[in-house]
């Protein structure tokens, strides 16, 4: 019976790969050289391996960067590097790596791309919501140097979760970032890599495929997302780990049927799992923004390699414009959801205050979901557009740390990197901020999950609070 089930899946991947080359099928693969000239053994003008070889690189890096012991480790903050900013061959994929029935098919980042960095696609703009005017290379770089010396990634004494801080940010500042503000941007312009001419020397793809098919692997979703379900995709993700049948997520990956994960095509990484993980609210950013992709590779495909016309152009501009505001979105909610999640972290570890108990599980619960909140509010900003009077508030709302039991918050940080802390304001304060940060991401975002939503508690707590939170800080 298995054999018969793996013998149907490969027919079915089969067929929609000969039907994407006609344009037809709801799998982003396949589309078939249309550069005029071309002498070489490609058969499909489809690329985006070393977007895939970033995916690979951020989720390694991750990882990494919660292996420290609480001393500085030269070695690991070498090694973390590597993965940031290195282009040597033999770096291993750390993650995502085969677990359990979900067989990973490679095993070393150049099987996807050689030569490939983080770094050099990252943000290059000046970070506001951190001390130092920090482009984003630089302050990644800091971050590395600082988890490579804290306890698993957790720095205790001043609230930061390096691992969740790395990771969020790099979700925007490279994925987010290099589709929406460059090869949906810049590179969809009529004189720039055209559609008449090959996207490099050599490529067997034109230069708006290549650029458009490059977009599509920041996104890092699954060749075959219009078949799947928002939940499936979040268990492709998630490895099968919140699958009842972890069988089933390899299942829903395993496009063709080879009874492993071609990390190139079928497996779904952070911004499409984010995406999936708040479809499952009844939302649907994930199958807007793949459709997007799939009907503007259509679109490009259908020039023949021919330089595109002004409708064409418009229609891709269109798609585009759809892709961005959805990914926009989805930023805007997992900051609406970590805001909710540090809101009530917060309540937890003022009662435990109170109540004179041990408050060290409830701060390291609540440092994580911070720096996911932290790590996605700067994301957020990386955009095609400046987020103006938003992001001003955002970042005045979080602030440059958490506030901290004792009522201290990181405020700066000196000439020597260390942090800087001050007097802050109570935790229940820092709480009905959070609850002003889900606010702003409904009336400048609209966002629609919602998951974590706790704006029902803002008017109870602002009587609770009286006079003490009529004094605003963004």
């Amino acid at each position: 019976m298995k054999g018969m089930i793996a013998a149907g899946t490969a027919l079915l991947a089969l067929a929609a790969l000969s039907a994407a080359a006609q344009g037809e099928s709801d799998v982003y693969a396949g589309f078939p050289v249309t550069l005029k000239g071309y002498e070489g053994s490609a058969e499909t003008s489809v690329s985006y391996g070393g977007q895939i070889a970033r995916q690979v690189l951020h989720d390694s890096l991750k990882k990494l960067a919660g292996k420290g012991t609480g001393a500085p480790d030269p070695e690991l903050k070498a090694t973390m590097l590597a993965y940031f900013e290195g282009k040597d061959a033999g770096r291993a994929i750390i993650a995502p790596a085969s677990k359990g029935p979900f067989v990973v098919s490679q095993t070393e980042v150049d099987s996807l791309s050689k030569g490939t960095n983080l770094a050099g696609k990252t943000y290059k703009g000046a970070v506001p919501g951190m001390p130092n005017n920090m482009t984003g290379p630089e302050l990644v770089t800091f971050w590395i140097d600082k988890a490579s010396a804290a306890e698993k990634g957790f720095d205790a004494a001043n609230g930061y979760d390096y691992p969740q801080l790395i990771s969020k940010f790099l979700i925007g500042a490279v994925f987010y970032n290099q589709a929406a503000d460059n090869y949906l941007d810049e590179k969809l312009r009529a004189d720039t890599k055209p559609n008449d001419k090959p996207y490099k020397e050599g490529a067997a793809y034109t230069g708006k495929e290549h650029s458009w098919d490059e977009a599509f692997g920041y996104f890092g979703t699954p060749a075959h997302t219009l078949s799947l379900t928002p939940q499936q995709v979040y268990e492709i993700a998630k490895q099968g780990a919140r699958s009842e049948k972890p069988k089933d997520a390899l299942a829903h990956a395993d496009l063709n049927g080879d009874g492993a994960v071609d990390l190139k095509s079928e497996m779904a990484f952070a911004p499409a799992y984010y995406a999936a993980a708040f479809d499952r609210s009844g939302t649907g950013y994930l199958h807007a923004i793949t459709r997007a992709f799939l009907n503007g590779r259509k679109v490009i495909a259908e020039a023949k390699g021919a330089a595109l016309g002004d409708e064409q152009r418009s229609a891709l501009e269109d798609y585009a414009d759809t892709i961005r505001s959805n990914w926009e979105k989805v930023l805007a909610e997992a900051v609406f959801k970590y805001a909710g999640s540090v809101y009530k972290d917060l309540g937890k570890l003022e009662a435990i205050l109170e109540a004179g108990g041990d408050p060290a599980k409830a701060f390291r619960a609540y440092a994580k979901h911070w720096g996911e909140l932290k790590g996605f509010a700067l994301a957020l900003q990386t955009g095609r557009d400046n987020l103006g009077e938003t992001a001003v508030r955002l970042n005045r709302i979080i602030g440059f740390g958490p506030v901290l039991p004792n009522l201290s918050q990181v405020m700066d940080i000196d000439s020597q990197g260390n942090y800087v802390k001050d007097e802050s304001k109570p935790l229940a304060t820092y709480q009905y901020d959070m609850l002003k940060l889900q606010d702003l991401m409904v009336s400048a975002f609209g966002v629609e999950a919602r998951q974590n939503d706790q704006l029902a508690e803002m008017e109870s707590l602002l009587e609770k609070l009286g006079d003490g939170a009529s004094a605003e800080n963004d």
